[in-house]
């Protein structure tokens, strides 16, 4: 991670704050700094650091602009004072601290303002911990439409056909075999599962049971279940306001009483498990048996030993390399788009069919997928 010099003060100081706990130097990564979080303390992760790096960079052309006080060159305490804050914030929704100057006045998407305003409430525990700072609300962005019952249970139906016949074209736009096969396959694991982009991206073979019964979907702790945040907040008596802000670092925002009934609760709490195991419904099982004698196929043509383990590969040779390489996270919702697009355009009309959502997210909340108990575990997995 390049950072560059700062003239001022005050925002000097903040990069060196910011350089413990994301550090420049990749060799440093590993030894850095941990910061109020969920467990008492948390590294930060890579994307959270260059967050992190991104609103230090706002700051620095924050205090050269007339509306911030002149005190929040001085120091970088002065930064989090309320004055300071405001008139940073100000300028920020406006869109006057973006870093490509073609792009400065366009006003900042919620999805950003909310993660500036979560590295704010980061650093302003770093910098000034014994103090409570004001920090902005972020309206909650309203969530698309999510893909009713019905026409989920449409899908399911022609899933299977879908995922056996050859490739569909209509006016000139069409998928392959292959790629269809890898898009349906997806679409019918993220419907029995209820995954994200990214948990979809981590399968491995291993994680599909044999003869496609089941997946193991490892579950990224940030982003427990809502109902984990209810039973901590009952076990804890407080509010899972209280419950969310200790676990996202925003620990000046409640008392040490609180903070320490949160971490109890939490430690009290039995661990979830590593792994969640689901069941694969017919059309997704057959989607996915598909999927695998194309990948197959794909990935022993690869002249290339590493990647073999992945679910997901790439169909075309492309910058990271040629075809059969592991498909990363970022690849898997640009290909669902892609292909969703695609799948809709060739399907309008037949009938059943309703147009999937184009982002995978208003697909995945959709689901209320059950995991498999332990007992059902060990008669499909361990059998």
């Amino acid at each position: 991670m390049a950072r560059g010099q700062y003239a001022v003060a005050s925002v000097r100081q903040l990069a060196a704050v910011v350089d413990e706990v994301a550090p420049g130097d990749r060799a440093a990564w590993d030894g850095r700094r941990p910061v109020p979080g969920a467990g008492g303390v948390i590294q930060v992760s890579a994307e959270r650091g260059r967050q992190l790096w991104m609103v230090v960079g706002m700051f620095g052309r924050a205090v050269e602009r007339e509306e911030m006080p002149d005190r929040a060159r001085r120091t970088a305490a002065q930064l989090f004072t309320r004055p300071s804050l405001r008139a940073f914030w100000g300028l920020a929704e406006a869109g006057e601290l973006r870093h490509l100057e073609k792009d400065v006045g366009k006003p900042l998407p919620v999805a950003t303002l909310r993660i500036v305003r979560d590295c704010l409430g980061i650093l302003a525990g770093l910098v000034v911990p014994e103090k409570a700072v004001w920090l902005p609300v972020v309206e909650q962005p309203e969530l698309k439409a999510t893909v009713p019952a019905r026409d989920r249970a449409a899908l399911y139906r022609g899933l299977a056909d879908m995922a056996s016949a050859g490739p569909l074209e209509r006016d000139g736009i069409g998928m392959s075999g292959a790629e269809r096969a890898r898009l349906l396959a997806m679409v019918g694991i993220v419907l029995d599962s209820g995954c994200r982009s990214g948990e979809l991206a981590a399968l491995r073979l291993a994680d599909v049971v044999s003869g496609e019964r089941a997946v193991g979907v490892r579950r990224r702790p940030q982003k427990a279940p809502p109902g984990r945040v209810e039973e901590i907040a009952a076990l804890a008596e407080v509010h899972p306001s209280a419950v969310v802000a200790i676990r996202t670092g925003h620990v000046h925002q409640r008392s040490e009483a609180v903070r320490q009934r949160v971490l109890a609760a939490i430690r009290e709490l039995e661990p979830l498990p590593e792994v969640e195991w689901y069941p694969l419904r017919d059309g997704t099982r057959v989607a996915l048996r598909r999927w695998l004698e194309v990948r197959e196929q794909v990935v022993e043509a690869l002249p290339l030993e590493g990647g073999r383990s992945a679910l997901w590969v790439t169909l075309r040779a492309s910058k990271a390399g040629p075809p059969g390489i592991t498909l990363q996270a970022g690849s898997v919702r640009k290909t669902y788009a892609k292909g969703v697009t695609a799948l809709n355009f060739v399907m309008a009309g037949r009938y059943g069919w309703s147009p999937l959502p184009t982002t995978m997210e208003q697909l995945r909340r959709a689901v209320e997928a059950e995991p498999l108990s332990v007992d059902a575990v060990r008669e499909f997995v361990e059998v």
